[in-house]
């Protein structure tokens, strides 16, 4: 019975690990800047989800309206965006990486105003 409770377990498991495997894999090809952005938009988007600021967020920009700053353990974003429900929101953040870059240790924010749709073609942003 041990067993059976073992396998199950583990084939519950495993998708998880090799998922989380293959995530670490295309990390490490990433130069370190881009991994940092990565790792923050990753945090982010569950923070902000878990804080029920935009429980629908899906997808983060780091420097729509200007290019975010790094100094090797900071990711620093004036000019962000977070899209929720085919909105999309102006967002300023700060957030501390690894020194590996490959995880986001802290990431506090402020969600602004709605950036109107017909600005999007000109931002790079989408529905």
């Amino acid at each position: 019975m041990n067993l059976r409770l073992l396998l199950v377990v583990f084939f519950a498991l495993a998708p998880r690990a090799l998922e989380a495997a293959s995530i670490d894999k295309a990390m490490m090809m990433l130069s370190p800047e881009e991994r940092a952005h990565q790792a923050c938009i990753m945090r982010g988007l569950d923070q902000v989800r878990r804080d029920k600021a935009l429980p629908n967020a899906d997808r983060m920009k780091t420097g729509i309206f200007k290019p975010a700053t790094f100094d090797g353990t900071t990711v620093a974003a004036s000019g962000g965006a977070i899209r929720a429900k085919t909105h999309w929101y102006s967002l300023t953040f700060t957030c501390a990486v690894t020194s590996d870059q490959m995880k986001a240790s802290a990431f506090t924010y402020k969600i602004g105003a709605e950036i109107p749709e017909d600005r999007w073609d000109e931002l790079g942003l989408w529905r």
